[in-house]
């Protein structure tokens, strides 16, 4: 299969409730995207549509969730759009979202618009501890969850199939697209059973220069402390659950997550520290054995992502097409006039993406 980095989606619109026409496909993708010039920079174009955004054009998103017991004994919470509707033949669109996110992140939620739109089954698993309750287990999540996402797409592929669904594609969104194509370079050949295509935006496939990159300036300031602010409450009430896990002192005293990752992160999924798993988890060194079709989208202005550390095509295998446009930012890609019209370019692109490659053979 060759790689398909000269291709740009063009969207159709759906006649159907089902929507089963396939895209077609236009040479300019890797140039096409240009941010709005009221939004100039990687920070203001990661910031404005996290905050400000219009994420639907229709109404609002409504899930409905279910719980699902995983083999440790703990459990996954998995949100489904329009949970009852499946015509025969439908696509299923599975989302994992970033670190902290959940199905009401503003990407999830245009996403998941974008899929009402095109006819498209739509879930988003959570990982654990992100849905809005503590999971039972020692364990959380991490960027390189590939036993995760492989139990989960499996259970997704067959819930689907069960109900007359069609094929299943992927997308993940920052630490969930490295853990997306982590597991799609691990099981190689595999992934096809559970999906047709993946994708991963703007994610970290080198988490070290990520790890290091979000620590510093303007980046700790903000990005960090953000973060830090909700995983530092969810590593106490663990340590409530199982005491001792960990020292809550060295916790106190974490400002980065470096030092999180190797307090918490690394030692709770088996990694000997920061290092060994920003290393072991990042997906970047196992994207030539990947076997299905997969994009990797970043922006060289992405404050998270070093543009010096995204990869090459001669990193890559012919299976995965690497988007790397000059703008975007961080899970940003605005278009349109100012506020109130502005709307994300991410779902229509993305999707569209996916949608090509169940046509391509």
């Amino acid at each position: 299969m060759p790689a398909r980095d000269e291709l740009k989606w063009q969207k159709p619109r759906c006649q159907d409730s089902c929507c089963t026409s396939t895209p077609q496909l236009d040479p300019d993708i890797l140039t096409s995207y240009r941010a709005p010039p009221w939004l100039p920079g990687g920070h203001l174009q990661t910031i404005w549509p996290a905050l400000f955004g219009r994420r639907v054009s229709g109404p609002r998103v409504e899930y409905q969730r279910e719980r699902w017991e995983t083999p440790d004994g703990d459990f996954v919470d998995v949100d489904f759009l329009d949970h009852g509707s499946c015509k025969p033949g439908m696509p299923l669109l599975v989302l994992f979202h970033g670190l902290e996110g959940s199905s009401r992140s503003h990407y999830a939620e245009a996403f998941a618009d974008w899929a009402r739109d095109h006819g498209l089954a739509f879930a988003v698993p959570h990982f654990r501890g992100c849905s809005g309750e503590i999971n039972r287990a020692p364990r959380a999540y991490h960027s390189g969850d590939v036993e995760e996402i492989g139990w989960i797409l499996a259970r997704l592929r067959t819930w689907h199939t069960a109900r007359g669904g069609g094929p299943t594609l992927a997308v993940g969104v920052s630490l969930g697209g490295n853990a997306l194509l982590r597991w799609a370079g691990e099981v190689g050949t595999s992934a096809s059973s559970s999906v047709s295509a993946v994708a991963a935006v703007c994610s970290p496939l080198d988490l070290a220069a990520g790890g290091h990159a979000i620590g510093r300036g303007f980046n700790r300031q903000v990005y960090t402390r953000m973060f830090l602010r909700t995983m530092k409450a969810k590593a106490y009430d663990k340590l409530a659950q199982h005491p001792g896990l960990f020292d809550s002192a060295r916790l106190r005293s974490a400002r980065d997550l470096y030092a999180f990752d190797d307090l918490f992160t690394a030692p709770l999924h088996g990694f000997a520290g920061v290092e060994d798993y920003w290393r072991r988890a990042s997906a970047k060194p196992h994207l030539a054995d990947i076997r299905v079709p997969a994009l990797a989208l970043n922006a060289k202005n992405d404050p998270f992502v070093p543009a010096a550390s995204l990869p090459g095509k001669d990193e890559v295998g012919a299976y995965v097409t690497l988007w790397q446009p000059d703008e975007g930012g961080h899970v940003g890609f605005p278009q349109g006039a100012a506020p109130p019209g502005n709307v994300f370019w991410l779902p229509g692109a993305v999707g569209g993406w996916l949608l090509a490659q169940l046509g391509s053979g």
